[in-house]
């Protein structure tokens, strides 16, 4: 618990008054009219008002200098991140010519009555580049790339495939150029040979050759099944696709690869053929962010002097690299500065800064004295009269950017030949800005753990310092049989954006390579020698709620069962569930009690007849035995998995 914070002085207003006119009566009794419309009691009510005035701004000197020693130690607000989000632009038809949507581009949310349109900024420029068919190949598996251009050309409809395929058969298209970052439209004109494959699962996979080798295009729809009918598959090809040469013939290839069925899942018995094969672009896709990039701000002019500090107009500043570039303008031209946490290991000649994100605050290296008298600089001072600008930076950020996939369709810079723009993931890493209060609760942990992890609750600290656009962190011992002696277990649970509706899809709550590895390679650098480290996401345990509820006479039974499903969804949301709406404990087990209190609370309901609970796992979908109670590992957590409700209604 904290120290208490004295109060220095109590009184108020009214205080102040009642002492006045008690006073008054002692040293003026023949002043009888002390009600507010008396002229001297007016100016006592002003005088007592200046007072609480002065007695409000001396109860705040303990908070301001609790502020001050946390500024003294090092103690500065986290500044606000920007959510990002792959915004797809869609071409109004194939074009011949190269389209290309600036950097700087913005999008947006449509604007209603009740909320603003949030804004977005595309970070690069997109070239959505036209292509057509090039060439056929097919190449079975361990075998020579074979060259099916002329079959197809005279309509022998050439197999896709080996006659009785295998996983490792592919089917490669190459296209007339490469076309990175571009959404790719195949017309396929197929004709099923007796396959015996789940149209909706096929056991395919679609990549593109880029400089590192295969990489996996996602499929943004398939209407041929698997290469079961005719149709078109849409494909959003990754960044560094390149032309290449895949049996002899250079073209920026794509290939359909047979991948080994699930369990439980049909094969292939027979080839797909293709009769024909058409290829063009309909789009592409680039990151935005919900951020304001701010261009050549003037800042002023160098005084030539150690320490000098500057502030930026726009604060506060979004992360990025480097989150300023500061210029000067001195004999040799324009001249970078390089932003630094501190000036600790700045020698006398190097350009660097420091930047106070969440205030926008720049200040150039001091002149420290040393033990000897003599001066030490740390950092170079800009020369005198040097003209001080920031030529790039970014400010905005904040939790509203965090909008759910298919909300960015508005687009507000006009660009040719573009015809819709939407989001198919929702945005993720948007951060409000620490406030002063949440800095207070933090300045005691991180002055006890000074940069080193050594409990669990450091840990925890460090890894949300490396990572606050995470939802939730949580540390535990390593199982020394599964991770080693001394081992610590990070579990990383990342932001994730209901879809509309509120529900969370599973591949949503999956943290991505780059945000696992931001965090190991931090806490990396900050653990004791010897001590084993795993980060990784936490274990989903599905649950599936099956239930009979009655509801009230009259009421709509549709509209109580979508009701009933909303509640399990947020209870046993990963995130936002529980009893406090903070998230499920981890390890917490899931109770059919609980479940009844939940679903008798629903507006409309009579009667929870009954409740089972079945585990179940989210990515084969297969369920467990009825149960009571679904137990869950320490590191573990709930996922709604298709809850099945029966709402009987009264007929009479």
């Amino acid at each position: 618990m904290a120290l208490p914070s004295p109060n220095l002085d109590d009184r108020r207003f009214q205080q102040f008054v009642d002492d006045a006119k008690r006073y008054i009566q002692q040293r003026a009794p023949e002043w009888t009219d002390h009600n507010v419309s008396d002229p001297g009691v007016t100016l006592v009510e002003a005088v007592a008002h200046m007072a609480d005035q002065i007695v409000y701004r001396l109860n705040r000197v303990p908070e301001k200098n609790q502020l001050a020693f946390l500024d003294l130690v090092g103690i500065t607000l986290f500044p606000p991140s920007a959510a990002r989000a792959d915004v797809t632009f869609w071409l109004s038809a194939p074009q011949e010519e190269t389209v290309t949507v600036p950097a700087g581009a913005e999008v947006a949310t449509t604007r209603t009555e009740h909320e603003d349109a949030v804004v977005f900024a595309t970070e690069q420029s997109l070239a959505v580049v036209p292509c057509e068919l090039r060439h056929l190949a097919v190449q079975q598996q361990g075998e020579a790339v074979t060259d099916r251009t002329t079959d197809l050309a005279e309509g022998k409809a050439p197999m896709c495939f080996a006659e009785a395929p295998n996983p490792g058969d592919c089917m490669l298209i190459g296209l007339s150029a490469a076309v990175p970052h571009c959404a790719v439209a195949l017309e396929l004109d197929s004709r099923v040979d007796g396959v015996g494959v789940d149209p909706r699962q096929p056991p395919l996979v679609w990549e593109a050759w880029t400089e590192d080798g295969w990489a996996t295009c996602e499929v943004g729809e398939d209407g041929t099944g698997g290469l079961n009918r005719p149709g078109h598959v849409i494909l959003h090809v990754p960044g560094g696709h390149a032309l290449s040469r895949s049996g002899g013939r250079p073209a920026g290839w794509l290939r359909c690869r047979v991948t080994e069925p699930l369990a439980g899942q049909p094969f292939y018995t027979t080839s797909p053929t293709v009769r024909t094969v058409e290829a063009f672009t309909l789009g592409g896709t680039v990151a935005a962010v919900h951020a304001e990039t701010v261009n050549d701000e003037a800042l002023g002019e160098s005084t030539g002097l150690p320490g000098q500090r500057l502030r930026l107009a726009n604060p506060p500043v979004v992360a990025d690299d480097p989150p300023v570039l500061l210029q000067t303008a001195e004999d040799e031209g324009w001249t970078d500065w390089e932003v630094v946490p501190h000036f600790a290991s700045s020698r006398p000649g190097d350009r660097h800064i420091t930047l106070d994100a969440t205030t926008g605050e720049i200040a150039f290296g001091p002149a420290v004295r040393e033990p000897d008298g003599t001066l030490r600089q740390y950092g170079r001072t800009a020369p005198k009269g040097a003209v001080i600008r920031a030529r790039r930076y970014r400010t905005g950020g904040g939790r509203a950017g965090n909008v759910a996939r298919g909300a960015i369709r508005v687009l507000r810079t006009s660009v040719p030949y573009i015809s819709e723009i939407v989001n198919r993931e929702a945005a993720r890493g948007g951060v409000d800005g620490e406030t002063v209060e949440e800095a207070k609760v933090r300045a005691p942990i991180t002055l006890r753990a000074q940069e080193r992890a050594v409990t669990l609750r450091d840990y925890e600290e460090l890894a949300r310092r490396a990572a606050p656009d995470t939802a939730r962190i949580t540390c535990l011992e390593g199982d020394p049989e599964e991770h080693g002696a001394y081992a610590v277990r990070v579990l990383v649970v990342p932001q994730a954006v209901p879809d509309p509706g509120g529900r969370l899809r599973f591949e949503q709550l999956v943290p991505g390579d780059a945000l696992l590895g931001r965090v190991a390679r931090y806490l990396d650098e900050r653990r004791p020698i010897g001590t084993r480290l795993a980060v990784g996401p936490p274990y989903y345990q599905g649950v599936t709620v099956v239930a009979t509820v009655h509801a009230f006479r009259g009421a709509d039974t549709d509209l109580v069962r979508h009701q009933l499903h909303d509640a399990l969804y947020r209870h046993l949301d990963p995130i936002t569930g529980g009893a406090d709406g903070t998230g499920w404990p981890f390890g917490r087990p899931v109770q059919a009690g609980e479940i009844f209190a939940v679903l008798q609370r629903v507006a409309g309901v009579e009667l929870v007849d009954q409740v089972l609970l079945h585990p179940a796992d989210p990515l084969s979908g297969k369920r467990g035995e009825a149960t009571d109670r679904v137990n869950l590992g320490a590191g573990a957590l709930p996922f709604s998995f298709d809850h099945r409700i029966r709402v009987i209604g009264d007929s009479a």
